[in-house]
């Protein structure tokens, strides 16, 4: 029994919708107001300026008459010691025969600075704060009625409006 009473409900209800219609109508707009967001756009800001390098200028060290002293310094300290002082004259040998072989071959190298300019370009991210409008709230009259909604666009002095007309089913 209770099948039946559910069943005929769902096709009175079917039949209920069946008879709805709905239709398009013209609806008179009283106020528009735009809706804002602030969003930020960030761009990028550069600016170049000139700075000045020191730079070293000449000077470049040989290494060759280091090895060519060490060499021979430490044959000659090789041929004056004996026993555990030969290898202590080899050592001292070829050290003070690198240091002075160095100081003679770079001699005449002369280390000097120079001060060059060079550009340089500086860039930084700024914010960019601008208000978007991002829809329309509106409000609209209908058959005395009025109504507030939410739009993408300006509707203008008019909108048009879906009317659905339902029976009511007691």
């Amino acid at each position: 029994m209770n099948r039946l009473v559910i069943l005929s409900s769902l096709i009175a209800a079917g039949f209920a919708s069946a008879q709805a219609a709905s239709f398009e109508d013209t609806a008179r707009v009283r106020n528009v107001e735009p809706q804002y967001e602030r969003i930020s756009v960030p761009h990028k800001e550069c600016s170049s300026e000139v700075v000045t390098e020191t730079r070293r200028v000449g000077g470049e060290r040989s290494y060759g008459g280091a090895v060519v002293g060490g060499v021979a310094g430490a044959i000659v300290g090789n041929q004056v010691g004996k026993g555990h002082g030969r290898e202590a004259a080899t050592a001292l040998g070829a050290v003070v025969g690198a240091l002075t072989g160095d100081r003679i071959d770079n001699r005449d190298n002369r280390v000097e600075y120079e001060d060059v300019p060079r550009e340089v370009q500086r860039c930084r991210t700024v914010e960019d704060w601008q208000s978007r409008v991002t829809g329309y709230r509106v409000t609209y009259e209908y058959r005395g009625q009025q109504y507030t909604t939410t739009t993408r666009d300006n509707p203008g002095r008019t909108m048009p409006v879906r009317v659905s007309v339902d029976p009511l089913v007691p």
